[in-house]
């Protein structure tokens, strides 16, 4: 048996960091807006009712591992593929098999492509098992098995759209996260949207603690800034669905203010370079994706001006990615 499954990636418009415990408990109405984009994180999986081994590769990273059994993977010390392995270790397979990854995500591109993996990882291992698990438990399950991986509090915005795809806002309540989604024209959105690449990855984990940390331990400064943050974000879910485009750039770009005064490493020379540029190339917004300090930058265009746009993306530094929104979400196919 061959099961094959795909995720998308994301870009956040606003209101990130807020989806990390407990921060959003502190924010009333703390919401996070993102969508799905056509970078895609994937996996195969192929099975060996014959074999007890376990073996595991990347082929973007080029990295494996192999174990002589799910008894020998649960005892090893050490995993070259952490994710893979404690996915593995949590879904607890009884036959054997190989198990292959993919993905399309830049390196340290910011635009969830480990939660994306996770997801996908967790929807191929979920049909090898019969867990019977859904798209909200493999969020959790994704979330979690992150967390374990990366050493730090993990946020919950970025398993959303590999789990359904689409534009949403991730409402942040206490006791639980709520996805609704946009009535937003999304071929329009599509249409508005340049993603770039600055070359440099980004550590995310490195800037969401230090911000996290700032926030718990009391910090009025950066509390003041997700403050505004989260305001914005809220307001940005309206602006999408009433399709005011230059209220959503502007929006966008007090995010972004605002973001970037939380730590000096959020934004880098190249970041600001792209984005000064693009605006002078006729952007009407732009903002980092995720925690910042490199990864992939976010534009907000008029579709005429794309062209000239992209130009000065490159003129900056990025590499412009061509998307386009995703609509479905995680998907598997099954084959024998």
């Amino acid at each position: 048996m061959r099961i094959e499954s795909r995720a998308p990636t994301r870009i956040d418009l606003a209101g990130g960091t807020l989806d990390i415990w407990p921060l959003y408990l502190y924010h009333e109405g703390a919401v996070t807006v993102n969508c799905a984009i056509s970078r895609y994180a994937s996996c195969t999986l192929e099975v060996h009712p014959r074999r007890k081994s376990i073996e595991l590769a990347s082929r973007d990273t080029k990295r494996s591992q192999s174990f002589a059994s799910f008894d020998a993977l649960e005892r090893a010390r050490d995993y070259r593929l952490p994710l893979l392995a404690y996915l593995v270790r949590h879904f607890r397979p009884r036959v054997g098999f190989s198990l292959s990854t993919n993905s399309e995500a830049p390196a340290g591109a910011g635009i969830g492509g480990s939660s994306a993996m996770a997801v996908a990882l967790c929807a191929a291992l979920d049909r090898l098992t019969h867990a019977g698990h859904n798209r909200v438990d493999w969020i959790e399950i994704s979330r979690d098995i992150e967390a374990i991986v990366i050493k730090v509090p993990t946020g919950t915005q970025d398993h959303f759209p590999p789990a359904f795809g689409g534009a949403a806002a991730i409402h942040l309540e206490p006791g639980h996260a709520r996805r609704e989604a946009l009535r937003v024209d999304l071929d329009e959105l599509e249409r508005r949207v340049v993603v770039c690449y600055t070359g440099e990855p980004r550590q995310s984990g490195i800037n969401n603690w230090k911000v996290y940390r700032a926030h718990v331990d009391g910090d009025r400064r950066v509390f003041r800034n997700l403050e505004v943050i989260s305001q914005v974000a809220q307001a940005m879910r309206v602006a999408l669905e009433r399709g005011q485009w230059r209220e959503v750039g502007r929006l966008m770009n007090e995010e972004w203010s605002y973001r970037r005064r939380n730590l000096p490493t959020i934004t880098t020379p190249v970041i600001d370079r792209i984005i000064s540029g693009a605006r002078r190339a006729g952007a009407i917004a732009g903002k980092v994706n995720g925690a910042g300090g490199g990864g992939c930058v976010t534009l907000l265009i008029e579709p005429d001006a794309r062209a000239a746009v992209e130009r000065a993306v490159v003129v900056g530094g990025g590499q412009v990615l061509p998307v386009r929104l995703d609509r479905r979400g995680v998907t598997v196919r099954v084959s024998r």
